[in-house]
């Protein structure tokens, strides 16, 4: 392996084992391109080069013994500053945690560590992982390394820039609201939203350490990648039961099956959803890609269940309102009272069931990530622009809020660029603990959109 910087976290990691490249190299090699490329980005934020060299040495010699400390053995990455690091700041974006440093990983960190991951820094984030863009008071703002002027998306910003700039091979996003999915969308990664309570979210903040847990509901940690065999790998390590978080259940973590045929496949698509406007580009991508799988042998039809998206947008604002104010400053507007949330509660359940009935006739649903792609960094709450047309700050959530609010596992996919040469990614979703299946149908829906692509100049 000669550049190991736009390969694969599987791919450095076999030539690790192999012995064609050693760690020190792949972390030498990860250093320099964050010294010339992070200054114009702001995508990793925190960074320990001499910490992670000790590291990648320790890594070379364990295999000179002929010892693994696992699938990631000697691979640099870097983790969202929202995920506990044990000697690693972790500030999740507020002044109150700016010199907070773990004593202990939490469990995402601790399992990659486990896998023989090198953790080389942290990645930008906004405050308390609640926006759509990655700016801090702490750190400042985050670049999209397609549009240095544009938002590489939030909560997961820095990760996503990181990765496109190739900075890193692998990082892990946690997503409320689309902090997974808009960044992939806007830099045009992959990313991975697991079913709700399939990966554990010990040592995670806006949780805040030492406190009650708030966010119990609605909420996913899950990898961003360059392609779905990383995500996939990155699953089958951070995914699974943990003491720390009794909410994930003790199901079993596989790997993906084998990729389905186009042919075996029932796939719905969507251009929106009701209520909810897109870009011309973004609609005109989702019909190319229909239209490219049909005339690869999928069975692909226009079709959304029989549920209402108004509902489903307001009962995730209420649960939401409810989980913030619970612990913090309650939002403008009364808070839901006991009973409301309870009754939300018993509405999402209903909701979940039409979704669940849904999937029993289709594999996947492909539908869009959000309204735009990536937009110019503006104030938070500052209208966007729809194609000309103004439009609310916090719509551009709803393609995504619907699945946090029925916790159904989301994989985004590139899928093309806009006239200004912007990504455009879509969502793939599929049946609630299904995500193992659902990485495998992303494959194979992937082979047919394309592959990730460098942004230009990088």
């Amino acid at each position: 392996m000669e550049d190991p910087i736009y390969a694969s976290a599987g791919e450095i990691a076999a030539a690790i084992r192999a012995r064609e490249i050693s760690a020190v190299e792949v972390l030498d090699a990860y250093l320099a391109r964050i010294a010339r490329c992070n200054p114009a980005l702001n995508a990793i934020v925190t960074l320990d080069a001499e910490g992670a060299r000790a590291r990648a040495q320790q890594a070379d010699a364990a295999l000179a013994r002929r010892e693994s400390w696992g699938p990631l053995h000697g691979v640099p990455i870097t983790l969202k500053d929202g995920h506990s690091t044990a000697g690693m700041r972790t500030t999740a974006g507020v002044p109150a945690l700016e010199h907070y440093v773990p004593a202990e990983d939490g469990a995402v960190a601790a399992r990659l560590k486990g896998a023989g991951a090198i953790l080389m820094g942290k990645t930008n984030v906004s405050p308390l992982l609640m926006d759509i863009q990655s700016d801090n008071t702490i750190f400042g703002r985050t670049n999209n390394p397609w549009d240095l002027d544009r938002t590489p998306g939030g909560s997961s910003g820095g990760a996503a820039a990181a990765l496109a700039a190739g900075l890193t091979p692998l990082d892990i996003g946690s997503d409320f609201a689309g902090s997974i999915r808009i960044p992939a969308h806007f830099c045009g990664l992959f990313g991975l939203k697991p079913t709700e309570h399939r990966v554990s979210m010990a040592g995670h903040i806006p949780d805040i350490p030492h406190e009650p847990r708030a966010h119990r509901i609605m909420w996913s940690i899950g990898p961003l990648a360059r392609n779905v065999a990383d995500l996939a790998l990155a699953f089958h390590l951070i995914a699974g039961a943990d003491r720390g978080d009794p909410d994930v259940p003790p199901l079993l973590v596989t790997q993906p099956p084998p990729s389905p045929a186009l042919a075996d496949l029932r796939l719905a698509w969507a251009p929106t959803f009701p209520g909810l406007p897109v870009t011309a580009a973004t609609r005109a991508a989702l019909e190319h890609l229909a239209a490219a799988l049909a005339q690869s042998g999928a069975r692909i039809e226009e079709r959304l269940p029989d549920v209402s998206f108004e509902e489903q947008v307001r009962l995730r604002a209420t649960l939401s309102k409810a989980i913030q104010a619970a612990f913090n400053a309650p939002e403008d507007g009364p808070v839901p009272t006991l009973g409301e949330y309870f009754a939300a509660l018993y509405r999402r359940d209903a909701l979940i069931a039409a979704w669940e009935a849904f999937f029993d006739d289709w594999d996947a649903l492909i539908c869009p990530v959000a309204m735009t792609n990536a937009f110019p960094h503006c104030p938070t709450d500052a209208p966007l622009a729809v194609d000309g047309v103004a439009t609310k700050y916090w719509r551009i959530i709803g393609h995504c809020g619907v699945f946090n609010l029925t916790g159904h596992p989301v994989v985004v996919i590139p899928a093309g660029q806009d006239a200004d040469g912007l990504p455009i990614g879509v969502q793939v979703v599929g049946r609630r603990w299904a995500d193992e299946r659902l990485l495998a149908i992303a494959g194979r829906v992937a082979e047919v959109a394309g592959p990730f692509q460098r942004p230009p100049g990088y």
